[in-house]
This record gives C-alpha cells, structure tokens and sequence, in this order.
C-alpha cells in the first residue's frame, strides 16, 4: 500500500477523532443574573404597569426564542448521533478495505490466487469477517483493481459525512448559542420586573390590582359578538367554557380545553411543558397532543403552521395568537375568554380573549 494511501486513512481518523472530541467543548448554558441595579419601583401606576408589562413581555418574547433554539437543537442533536453512526460504519469500512487490499497486494507479489469472494464479503454488511476468508483466497487483477476503486468510493463517503457531521456541529453550536443568549435575556428581564415589584408599597400593589381587573373590564366588550357577559355562545361544562349555559365541547377539541383547564393553578415556567409548570406555548401543544393531535411547539410555529380561521368564527379549543410577532398564545375556551400561562410569576388562569393584542386565530386538529 502507496504512502498516500496511509496518509489519506491517517487524516480521515484525525478528522473523526477532532469531530467526536468537539461535541464535549460545547459550552454550559448556565448564566448569572446581572449585577446593575436595573429599574426601580416609582411613578403613577400606569407608569409602573407599563415597565413591568415591557419587561415581562420582553422575557416572553425571549422564552418564545428560547423555546425554539431548544427544539431546533434537539433535532440537530439527533441528526448529529445519526451521522456518528455512519461516520463509523464507513470508517470500519474504509479500514477493512485497506486490510483486504493490504493482502490482495501480498498475494499477487507471492504469485497467489486471490479470488474476488473476499472482495464480495467486503461489501456485505459484515466486513469484520472478511480479511481471513480472503486471506485464504487466491488473487486476480481485476479483484485488486476492484478493491482499490472501492476504497476510493469510501474515503469519498467518510470524507463527505465527515464534512456533514461537523456542519452539523457547527449549526448545533450556534444554536445552543443563540439558546443560551435567550436565556440570559430571560433572567435579565425578570429580575428587573422583580426588583420594581419587590420595591412596591402595599397600595401601588392594590392599586395595579385594580387597574387590572379595570382593563380585563374593558376587553371583555372588545370581543366580536360580546354581550353583558363578554363573549359568544360558545360555552358549557368542562371543556365548553369558563361557566356553564350551553352544550359542552366535544371531540378533540374538547379534550384539549379540559386538559388545559386542569392546568389552572399550576405556575407559568419558561421554556416548560409540564407536567408542574407550562409557558404559554408548552401549555397549548401539550393540551392538542394530549388530545391526540400534536402541534408545533411554539407559539410561532403554530401561527405559521396551523389553519387560519376568522376572529369572528373562533370555537372552544382554537388558538388565540398574541402580538405582531406571534410570541404568546392562549386557547380560546368560549365565553370571550381563554386559558392561558401569562407570565413568570403568574399561574395559569383565563383571561378575557381580547385583553392583548390578538394576531389572529389558528385551528389545530384539521
């Protein structure tokens, strides 16, 4: 065997063995909360509601981000343990090739016969197996000529999914990046919502209270169709809606409005799917799988990826798409209400549907 031949197989271990020692340098996601003192508590009430509003909805914003570095992650995290295992495969091949050629040469120079039965072993699924059958063999020309040509092919493959797999380590990298920069954006904001709220005195907190419960006043009449009571129709028992009056959702539909209804009570948690503690959108695309029709994870994902339905023609069970950039979601229950995790620090409750800004409305299920 040529000295290119071995220097070609050298680099080929070298690059597998760099490839596989990367996967452990990929640094930790863990971040500390910032050091400056950030916003403090003072001002008129609406002043304040207005910075604790803007920082909670920039951490939500973040979590949506969060939420989607993560699943983007564990995709190119099972795609990288897929071409380990070819890259693998293909490097036993390539040794196995070059043992076989290795002994298809000594036997042509001893004058032996070197069949092509070793050859054919070779390509089988077991190679392991095949330098003593070939060994034993007899040699040909074309036999050796064939296995240099095979060897060629391989060192192409192992060459071409060891590229592969290290792009794949490297999209992986910048993706646990941009997951860990989410994070810390998190952690910044709801630190920063949580010193002003610490430094609140009793009565700005009653007082936020009210301005509160003053604003979900004011969007129960802002729901199409809203009656005394703010909302259409569509309500019942368990899974119909937040009270009952009216025939109780069925189907699919209505297995995912009482799961998320079980929900209530349980706090929100960025980045969670359950079973103690759901974001906004792990709380929907649990509640649709748990019905036995899994959605995106994302609140995002589910506005692009689900049926767009009209406002006006929302069911019990739908998704209710928050804010131009699609980063919180609710299910719509009936009544003008809808079920949702609000934020860090609140549990999950239901709201009036139109208490933020609605993007529109998808339905998942067909």
């Amino acid at each position: 065997m040529n000295v290119s031949t071995g220097g070609r197989q050298l680099r080929s271990r070298v690059a597998l063995t760099a490839f596989v020692s990367a996967i452990t340098l990929i640094p930790g996601l863990s971040y500390a909360a910032p050091n400056d003192p950030g916003p403090t508590a003072g001002g008129p009430l609406e002043q304040i509601r207005s910075q604790l509003d803007g920082l909670y909805r920039e951490a939500e914003v973040a979590t949506e981000a969060y939420d989607a570095a993560n699943e983007k992650a564990t995709e190119q995290t099972k795609r990288l343990t897929s071409l380990q295992g070819d890259l693998a495969h293909t490097q036993g091949r390539v040794d196995a090739l070059h043992g076989l050629a290795g002994a298809a040469a000594r036997a042509q120079y001893r004058g032996d016969y070197f069949s092509s039965a070793g050859f054919q072993l070779i390509l089988s699924d077991h190679p392991e197996n095949a330098l003593s059958d070939a060994a034993q063999a007899g040699r040909t020309s074309d036999t050796l000529a064939n296995i240099y040509e095979s060897q060629k092919t391989a060192r192409a493959e192992l060459d071409r999914q060891t590229e592969a797999a290290t792009n794949n380590l490297r999209e992986l990298k910048k993706t646990l990046a941009d997951k860990a920069d989410a994070k810390e954006k998190i952690q910044n904001r709801i630190a920063d919502a949580e010193r002003i709220e610490a430094g609140l005195k009793s009565e700005q907190v009653d007082g936020l209270a009210q301005l509160e419960k003053q604003k979900a006043d004011e969007a129960k009449s802002k729901w199409p169709g809203s009656g005394s009571d703010g909302g259409p129709a569509n309500k019942g028992g368990p899974g119909g809606g937040p009270s009952g009056g009216g025939p109780a959702v069925s189907g699919s539909a209505g297995q995912a409005v009482s799961f998320a209804m079980a929900q209530i009570g349980k706090p929100y948690g960025w980045g969670d799917v359950g079973p103690s503690s759901y974001d906004c959108s792990g709380l929907t695309s649990v509640a649709w799988a748990h019905a036995g029709h899994p959605i995106p994870r994302t609140s995002q994902a589910q506005w692009q990826g689900l049926r767009h339905v009209s406002l006006s023609s929302a069911q019990p069970g739908d998704l209710i798409i928050y804010f131009h950039d699609a980063t919180h979601v609710g299910m719509y229950i009936g009544g003008g209400q809808i079920v949702h995790a609000p934020r860090p620090g609140r549990t999950i409750t239901t709201a009036p549907a139109a208490s933020m800004p609605i993007l529109g409305v998808v339905r998942p299920g067909g």
